[in-house]
This record gives C-alpha cells, sequence and structure tokens, in this order.
C-alpha cells in the first residue's frame, strides 16, 4: 500500500509567494491548504492549479492575527488530509512608510503587523503542532524578509516584525526539535501583486528597475525562486534547523544603496 501523501498549509496563498509555494508543492504530490482573508476567488484559482497537478487542494479563509482562525485552519486540514507535514508561514502585512518619518507609525500600525507577521507564525505553528510532531516529518518554513536582516524595507515595524520572526524561528528551532524542523527564508525585492497594490505601479516598476540593475546577480527576485528553496526546505533538508536562507539575487550585500 502506497504511502499517504503529504499535506501542507500555506497561510497567505491566494496570489504571490504564497500561491507559488502552494504549486511546487502540489508538482511534488503534496495535498494543500490554501488560506486567504480577502480574495477567496484568487485562493480557488491557485487550489483549482493545484488541483490540476493531481493532488487535492481547499481553500480555507482565516486571519492569522486570530488564534482560533489559527486553530480552525488546523483543523480543516485535519479534516481534509487526515495529516499536516508542512506548514509555511507566508501570510504578512505591511504600512509603506520611510524609516525617518517616526510620525507616520503609530501603535495600531505596530500591534496589526505584529500581529499578523509574527504572532501569527506562532499562533499558526501551536495549531498545527500536534499533527506535525504525529508525521514524522514535521517542517515549518516562515517567510521572513531582508528587512529583518538589514533594517531596511517598507517600514520600521515592518522590518521589527521581520527581525522578531527570524528570532522565533532560531527559538522553535531549538525547542520543537528533533520532532519538527523549523526554518526561515528572508526573500528581498520580489517581483509579486503585493508591491504593485501597495507601491503604485509607477514607483513600483521604478524600484523595480533600481533592484533589477543594482543587485550582484542584476535580476529581480520572482515568487517562483522563492518557492523552489521552501519547498527544499520543507522536504530535503533534514540536517537543517533554526537557519535563515536570505533569497535576494544579493541585495543584502549592497543594502546600504537601497536604504
Amino acid at each position: 500500500m502506497a504511502d499517504p501523501a503529504p499535506a501542507a498549509i500555506i497561510t497567505g496563498a491566494s496570489s504571490g509567494i504564497g500561491a507559488a509555494v502552494a504549486l511546487a508543492l502540489a508538482a511534488r504530490g503534496v495535498d494543500v491548504v490554501v488560506n486567504y482573508v480577502q480574495s477567496a476567488h484568487g485562493a480557488e484559482a491557485v487550489a483549482a492549479a493545484c488541483r490540476e497537478r493531481g493532488v487535492r487542494a481547499i481553500t480555507a479563509r482565516g486571519d492569522v492575527a486570530r488564534d482560533a482562525d489559527c486553530r480552525a485552519l488546523a483543523v480543516a486540514a485535519g479534516e481534509a488530509f487526515g495529516r499536516i507535514d508542512y506548514l509555511v508561514n507566508n501570510a504578512g502585512v505591511s504600512k509603506f512608510v520611510p524609516h525617518a518619518q517616526l510620525d507616520g507609525l503609530d501603535a495600531v500600525d505596530f500591534e496589526r503587523i505584529f500581529a499578523v507577521n509574527v504572532t501569527g507564525a506562532f499562533q499558526m505553528i501551536r495549531a498545527a503542532l500536534p499533527a506535525l510532531r504525529a508525521s514524522g516529518r514535521g517542517a515549518v518554513v516562515n517567510v521572513a524578509s531582508v528587512a529583518g536582516t538589514c533594517g531596511v524595507g517598507s517600514s520600521v515595524a515592518y522590518a521589527a516584525s521581520k527581525a522578531a520572526l527570524i528570532n522565533l524561528t532560531l527559538t522553535l528551532g531549538r525547542a520543537l526539535a528533533p520532532e519538527v524542523r523549523v526554518n526561515a527564508v528572508a526573500p528581498g525585492f520580489v517581483d509579486t501583486p503585493w508591491h504593485v497594490a501597495r507601491m503604485g505601479p509607477e514607483r513600483y516598476e521604478k524600484a523595480k528597475a533600481v533592484v533589477g540593475e543594482g543587485t550582484p546577480l542584476r535580476s529581480v527576485t520572482q515568487a517562483a525562486d522563492v518557492a523552489e528553496p521552501i519547498a527544499w526546505l520543507l522536504e530535503r533538508a533534514t540536517q537543517v534547523t533554526g537557519e535563515t536562507l536570505q533569497i535576494d539575487a544579493g541585495l543584502h550585500l549592497r543594502v546600504g544603496q537601497f536604504a
């Protein structure tokens, strides 16, 4: 009798990096839960594309800042697939404010950004942990950012939240071993609708040109470029935990000129 297919939850998976991760895992025979908050249509399109790759895929609405929603996501995965092997904490929010403009952020901004980017990841791991432990190959990847390693990015609050997520990766990589591995990726500028929606088309194209010309690899990272290493960390990197992999075309090597 063949082993059952592994199953994964990907938060914030209706577009961008999360969608690319869902498709990359589906191509490897992994059943997926496509989580979303607002775009039910986008999530279903991703799930349908996963099904075309021969796996089972469901959509599940939930705001990871709400612990009840995180627990419901874990229950939905268990009911649909009978297991959770992989968790990708990709859901994230930000506010675009220059770092020197301190009055552009208030406590509410910090609370919401940390609630999704940090607390949400913790709550999802906690909710999925019994199933991850039972899996025998449980693995988590947190989607952080070069902002968290270099102190740049859309805002001070966003950079601080991603630094906290990297620290959470270290802490839980230690605490959950040996049953569950916990790693992170730190993308740089990624060509996704998330950036376009928040920066506006004109500003986005200018930023994209600067990054493409200024990174050591002279390229702009695509969502699929991030998804492939995430899949590797989940499936193949059996001796790796507590690590953060920067995926940014070398942007962090020249971060000063983009700060």
